[in-house]
């Protein structure tokens, strides 16, 4: 799936079962690999490394579960199995 990111930004995003999770914010970045990993549905301002972590791990979804993009983002609920 190919989008821009200035399309991103501001998006609905909800699960397949309709649950609303919140809207685009941030988008994390891997420079590397060339791709997104995360989506933000709150700022990434944080004032310590504690407080960043916590955004990512309770108001971030993983961009992997990212289904399909138009006028929403629709996200998958599966858990995903580590490799």
């Amino acid at each position: 799936m190919t989008v821009r990111l200035s399309e991103l930004f501001g998006k609905e995003i909800y699960t397949i079962d309709g649950e609303r999770k919140g809207k685009v914010f941030d988008l994390v970045i891997n420079l590397e690999k060339g791709r997104i990993e995360t989506i933000t549905t709150e700022p990434l301002k944080a004032n310590s490394k504690a407080e960043a972590r916590k955004i990512i791990t309770e108001k971030s979804i993983p961009y992997s579960k990212v289904i399909s993009s138009k006028d929403i983002l629709l996200i998958s609920t599966r858990q995903e199995v580590p490799k």
